[in-house]
Order: structure tokens, then sequence, then C-alpha cells
């Protein structure tokens, strides 16, 4: 098991485990409650992610370097709608109504 990302938060830690499972890679969230804490806490401690099998390390790297980019680059376009007909705002690629992913 190798440490590849500390998060900001439960939500961005989950959602890059969520992203590595589409590429087959078996990841883990550690430290999951302590953020909770901070307030009892001298110093913040945010969740880590871990990836499983120490063969996909490599790859693992590669794909938290593109969820980052994809994180940090501003939506394009506007709010869409899905087929579903649920608006969808714009900095959101799936709808949250259905699960299916914006038309591109």
């Amino acid at each position: 098991m190798q440490r590849l990302y500390q998060a900001h938060n439960e939500i961005e830690a989950q959602l890059l485990c969520d992203y590595l499972a589409t590429s087959h890679i078996a990841a883990t969230m550690l430290g999951r409650y302590q953020s909770a804490a901070a307030g009892e806490l001298s110093a913040l401690n945010f969740p880590w992610v871990w990836v499983l099998e120490d063969r996909d390390l490599a790859r693992a790297r590669q794909l938290l370097e593109e969820f980052l980019a994809r994180r940090d680059t501003p939506a394009t376009g506007g709010d869409w709608q899905c087929v579903c007909g649920t608006l969808v705002e714009a900095e959101f690629d799936l709808c949250w109504h259905c699960g299916r992913e914006r038309p591109r």
C-alpha cells in the first residue's frame, strides 16, 4: 500500500478514490474523521488517499495529475440540461438526478 495524496477534505479524497476506481485502481481514504476534530487538535490532519497495490502507484500518479488538472480548470459553457430533463450546474459533469454524463 502506497500513500498518494493528502486531500483538502473528505469529499475531494472520495472523488479521487472514485476517479482511480474508473481505471481499476483500488484506493482507500485514511484519516477520514480527523478534520472533524480540528477544533480540538493543535495541527490539522486531512485525509490521505492510499493506493492499495504498489504496482498501481505510477499509473495512479498520472491519474492524480489529470484529476487535479480537471479540478483546477474552470468549467466551459454554462449550465446544461440532462436528457432526463434535470438542469445541472456548469461545474458538474454528471447529472445529480440520474448519473448520466454531460453530453460532449
